[in-house]
């Protein structure tokens, strides 16, 4: 997969279609001029960072600058305003208003009224705890030291071989039939897979290499033959000069007018299309609960029950911590071989 242009984009800016098409006109585009105050949007959509935000408050404001400081994630930083945010709706009041009874009553509220999952409580808990202790200064608080909330034990949901391979057969489009596939073979994240570019294939070494993926670090996966010849069968329809799964975008459904929407596009596909996509084909095929994060799970599920070391499925995976991967074990057992090979044979029965 060559190409006559040379760029220089890092795949961490392909989530944001507004940064690729910035740093693509760059060159070229006369300096622009912010628009009026009347003009901006106000959406949290509409923003890169919490930091752009138009903050109801000026403590909400002074919250963002801190979480930029201190996180460099943007995912952290809109979760964690989003919690203040919540906090605030509720209230209908400057955040920096609300004394420790208000916060006693709202984690009431959300426990036993919204029932919100133990995951939820402990962010909004991390988040709420940031903007009165870090920000206003109130440790002497009690509050935060009261609320305690435990896991759930919940096994992620796995697809059996066949479920997986009748999924991928009821999805008729290559271009979504691809990178589901790769999903499910390679065990990826699916904003892993849709900001591959044409830099992170290695065929000749049987490479794939992950940028920038959760926690900012970079990893490299075996990757089967048979994956690689089908992404260059893919990437040759649309010949994008940087993407592998670029946007297909609206208008004409011929090949021609797919694959020049496909070869301009300014951003990947976005995750919400594989998304909606599962959703309908596994409601028609009447398989359990299940989304594109399944196939991951599914993969690491596959792989231990052919024999792959637990150890061998974190690093595939990109896990820091190993007690990550043990949930798998629930159904698998354990022999050490080699990671490409058992791969491969995965891969090489899937639907064509």
């Amino acid at each position: 997969m060559k190409s006559t242009k040379s760029y220089t984009i890092h795949p961490k800016h392909l989530r944001n279609a507004r940064a690729l098409r910035r740093s693509q006109a760059a060159d070229s585009a006369p300096p622009t001029v912010s628009p009026p105050a009347s003009t901006v949007r106000t959406t949290p959509r509409d923003f890169a960072n919490p930091v752009d935000y138009q903050h109801p408050y000026e403590s909400m404001g002074r919250f963002a600058q801190a979480l930029a400081l201190r996180y460099d994630a943007n995912r952290t930083r809109h979760a964690y305003y989003r919690q203040l945010r919540l906090l605030h709706e509720h209230f209908a009041l400057d955040p920096a208003l609300l004394t420790e009874s208000h916060l006693r009553d709202y984690f009431l509220f959300v426990k036993l009224q919204k029932h919100w999952k133990p995951k939820s409580i402990r962010l909004a808990l991390a988040a709420i705890q940031q903007f009165f202790v870090g920000l206003l200064g109130h440790a002497d608080w009690k509050i935060f030291r009261q609320i305690r909330t435990k896991d759930h034990d919940v096994l992620p949901p796995v697809l059996t071989r066949p479920e997986v391979h009748a999924l991928l057969a009821h999805i008729r489009l290559r271009r979504y039939r691809t990178p589901i596939k790769l999903i499910y073979a390679c065990g990826l994240r699916l904003s892993e897979c849709l900001a591959l570019t044409i830099h992170d294939i290695k065929g000749a070494e049987n490479k794939l290499l992950i940028r920038n993926s959760k926690g900012h670090r970079d990893r490299v996966l075996p990757l089967p033959t048979c994956l690689y010849e089908e992404l260059r069968r893919y990437w040759k329809f649309h010949r994008h000069p940087l993407l592998i799964f670029p946007n297909v975008g609206r208008g004409e459904h011929t090949p021609e007018a797919t694959a020049r929407r496909m070869h301009e596009a300014t951003a990947p596909m976005p995750c919400s299309s594989l998304q909606r996509l599962i959703v309908v084909a596994r409601k028609e095929l009447n398989l359990p609960a299940a989304s594109v994060h399944t196939l991951r799970h599914s993969f690491a599920t596959h792989m231990l029950e052919v024999g792959a070391h637990l150890h061998t499925i974190q690093k595939l995976l990109g896990h820091q911590q190993i007690t990550s991967t043990m949930v798998y074990l629930h159904l698998t057992h354990q022999t050490t071989r080699e990671a490409l090979g058992l791969m491969e044979e995965l891969c090489r029965t899937l639907p064509r």
